[in-house]
Formats: structure tokens, sequence, C-alpha cells
């Protein structure tokens, strides 16, 4: 198993490196946020992981440990598989993912291509206690009412970052309102735009 490399980076290509270690350039798969802390001709350190199946040996490429354990575990879920693994971690960072998996937020995990409803629950029924547990910034009654808005207003149909960027401000204004209260400002808020 090879679980890191470090050598001069050989070509930095959308979605995989060439590093070169003792002579030979291994090809790394990674996702758009670790490739761009490559820089060609530089040295870099990077967490990998081997993936063998029948017909390949495919290398993924992580900045630290922590990318790579949680790719890992997303890979222990059934469908899940490692190039939706890596699409996951291209989209949420390690923190924004452990944090939707202990909340229960399937709003968050259904922005990665390739998950739907479906994955998303069964990621969270999976990988919920896994993760562990993490303080959050909000309350947990804030949080549900933040997720429940937020998917009313993506069945109406409104794009799910503008969606939760009026409903974080609608309850920054003031957090303690009623879900009926949050959804009608949002509403209102959404409509001026």
């Amino acid at each position: 198993m090879i679980s890191s490399l470090r050598g001069q980076v050989q070509h930095v290509g959308l979605d995989h490196a060439v590093v070169e270690v003792g002579g030979v350039g291994f090809a790394v798969q990674a996702t758009p946020t670790t490739l761009a802390g490559l820089r060609r001709g530089e040295e870099a350190a990077l967490a990998t992981t081997l993936v063998v199946r029948e017909d390949s040996l495919t290398l993924f490429g992580f900045a630290d440990a922590e990318a790579r354990e949680l790719f890992g575990l997303l890979q222990t879920v059934s469908g899940i598989g490692p190039r939706i693994a890596l699409a996951t971690l291209a989209v949420l960072e390690p923190d924004k993912l452990r944090h939707a998996l202990a909340e229960g937020n399937i709003t968050v995990l259904t922005q990665v291509p390739g998950i739907g409803k479906k994955g998303a629950e069964r990621l969270i029924i999976e990988l919920r206690d896994k993760v562990g547990q993490l303080p959050t910034p909000t309350t947990p009654a804030h949080s549900q009412t933040r997720d429940h808005v937020v998917e009313a207003l993506l069945g109406l149909g409104f794009p799910a970052k503008a969606a939760e960027q009026t409903v974080d401000s609608v309850l920054a204004d003031n957090p303690d309102q009623s879900t009926a209260a949050v959804l009608r400002r949002s509403l209102a808020t959404l409509g001026r735009k």
C-alpha cells in the first residue's frame, strides 16, 4: 500500500498530478483544492491511498491524512466508490462534510454530483456515528429550522446556494424565529432579488 508520496511535481492536470519519486512518476488523482496547492517543479508531500481494481491500480492523493481517512470512510458505504468519494471531498471540505454527516444535513450532501437524496440518507445512517459528534455553532432548533426552510425553498425551485445564503442571513438577524416566520422572510428576500 502506498500511503504517502514526497517528490518533485512534474505535471499538474485538471484532475491529477504526476509526482516523481526516485525516478518514477506517479499519477495521483486529487481534488481541485489539493491540485491548486501543487506547483510544477516544486517538492510536494501528499497523503495517498491506492485503490486496487481488477483492471487498474489508481493512486488518490490528499493534502492531509484527515481527508485521506474520510475518503476511505466514504467508500465503506454501499454505492460509494472512489470517484464519488473524491467528488464529495472536492465539493465539501472535510470539516463541512463531518458536520453535514453529524447533523444529518441532506441538503449539503446532495450538492455532490452523484449523490441523490437516498444516497445522502444512506451516508448519514452509516457514517453519522463514525465521524463522531462535533460541536456545532448553532443550536439544534436553529439548525432544524434552517434545514426545513432550505428544503422548502429548494422544493419551490430556488437554487441551493441562494436558498442557503438567504436563510442564513434571515436567521442571523433573529435566530429565535419560528420556521414559518423564517420561510416568509426568506421568500420576501428572494422575491426582491
